[in-house]
């Protein structure tokens, strides 16, 4: 079997313990055994990630732009092998695998060019013959803790900003799907990073996790994942002053107006709910539909549920991939079986035998729900998703904010009124109209409010709000 080991000051180094790596589609199918670093092997990363940020934070705009170039190149070059890899430890199908490799290689890219583009801006002072110099600088070693449900996006959208604006990293990646962050580490190291400039530590969270944020040498931490887990590091990021960056949860909301186009509500719908088996932070996981259109509207979905294929994230056609692992497809049932008892009516949402061992789920609709049931208020990240009839787009707007969530939201309707209003007044970071609200572009930035997100944007520009730390330098007349 193949054995994945974790990279620490440019070299490969055994962990301290390993994991198997399963494919959800096939439990007989292993990607290989991961390293699991420790306590003193995550502290080893880190301290390499201090020596080589002396001397990164120092190189120029070009170095650091032909690095993240090349790392673009390569992935992109191995998008169908790396595709192939991700669809086989996460479970997307083969071609959102493939497509969300392309968005690793052109986020790399993006922020290789970004490298160039730092700026700074030169103003007069208030003081006669003063100037003053706002500048940005790096802000040093940047732990990276990232989910299983974007095995290579994610990291991508991490790692990238932190080396074009001068960082070092440690990066954790999800237990669960570590192969597609080793590929990735792989192919920065061989573009020629500096040894301790990436540094890659494998395992469990709790002890992992814990190092890089316990750490007095790691300056700013960066996670994406749960509510829970995300909170207890928020604090103990502020008990230690360190900078940090929160993408947590969503109850997305999806809006159908009575003048909404059916044909494209239900694809927005289907594509927002259950691709990438509904395992996204910005899932459609609330369908919020005004009454004129309801029936037609949950008629549709029922049609175009039935057409879904669900199978092994492979096999050519399939619309649809397994569930994660059997943690997550337990919960997923759990939450269905709590709708049905709090008086919802479920379609779909049954287990599925294929002809390998995975955990396969239908999709579920579940209609006849109010706003204060618990399938509304929890996220449950899998393809479930619930329904609320209200009467208009007022009361569409109130239900949709009524979450305490506020990462993604959409709209769908054929009036400009009522798009521009929704687009203003919805609490979300982020808004889509005729659109499914998961699916965004890597340029420009991403996340939401309330207890979705806590801090600067991630993507795009915006990204160096967190990745660097503004400098104001005053120059008198006197100073040679």
């Amino acid at each position: 079997m193949s054995q994945f080991a974790n990279y620490i000051d440019g070299q490969w180094v055994e962990g301290a313990s390993a994991s198997r790596n399963v494919n959800p589609s096939n439990l007989d199918d292993i990607i290989g055994e991961f390293a699991q670093a420790d306590a003193d092997q995550t502290q080893r990363a880190i301290s390499a990630a201090r020596r080589a940020f002396a001397q990164w934070s120092m190189s120029t705009p070009q170095q650091r732009f032909d690095l993240l170039d090349q790392v673009g190149s390569s992935i992109l070059a191995r998008k169908a092998e790396l595709g192939r890899l991700l669809a086989r430890e996460e479970g997307k199908t083969l071609p959102e695998a493939i497509g969300e490799v392309g968005r690793a290689g052109q986020i790399f890219k993006f922020f290789a060019g970004e490298a160039l583009r730092i700026g700074g801006e030169t103003v007069p002072s208030v003081r006669p013959g003063m100037t003053v110099e706002v500048t940005r600088e790096p802000l040093g070693v940047i732990g990276l803790i990232t989910p299983w449900n974007f095995p290579i996006a994610i990291p991508a959208w991490k790692i990238a900003p932190a080396l074009a604006y001068g960082n070092t990293v440690v990066i954790k990646p999800a237990d669960l799907v570590p192969a597609s962050t080793w590929e990735l580490v792989r192919i920065i190291a061989e573009a020629g990073a500096p040894a301790g400039v990436i540094n890659l530590v494998m395992g469990r969270g709790a002890v992992v996790g814990e190092a890089l944020v316990s750490s007095p040498d790691v300056d700013a931490v960066s996670f994406t994942g749960s509510v829970s887990t995300g909170r207890a590091i928020g604090a103990k990021c502020f008990a230690s002053g360190k900078k940090f960056q929160l993408e947590m949860g969503g109850k997305n909301p999806m809006v159908v107006l009575d003048d909404a186009d059916l044909d494209v509500a239900v694809e927005a719908c289907i594509n927002g709910a259950f691709y990438s088996t509904g395992q996204r932070c910005t899932a459609s996981s609330r369908l919020i539909v005004t009454e004129g259109i309801y029936d037609r509207f949950i008629d549709a979905m029922k049609v175009r549920m039935r057409a879904l294929k669900v199978g092994d994230a492979l096999d050519a056609g399939t619309h649809i991939g397994p569930v994660v692992d059997d943690k997550q497809l337990q919960q997923d049932e759990r939450y269905i079986a709590i709708a049905r008892e709090e008086g919802g009516t479920v379609f779909g949402g049954e287990r599925i035998e294929r002809g390998t061992r995975g955990y396969f789920l239908s999709p579920a609709l579940v209609t006849d729900t109010t706003p204060a049931m618990r399938i509304n208020r929890e996220e449950v990240f899998g393809p479930v998703a619930s329904v609320i009839k209200v009467k208009d787009y007022n009361e569409a707007l109130s239900v949709a904010n009524d979450t305490e969530f506020g990462l993604s939201a959409g709209i769908c309707t054929t009036s400009l009124k009522y798009s521009s209003h929704f687009r203003r007044h919805v609490q979300a970071g982020m808004v889509m109209v005729n659109a499914a609200t998961a699916g965004v572009d890597y340029h420009v930035p991403f996340g939401g409010r309330k207890g979705s997100s806590y801090g600067p944007r991630e993507q795009g520009s915006y990204a160096r709000e967190f990745y660097t730390v503004v400098k104001t330098a005053y120059v008198s007349p006197g100073a040679v």
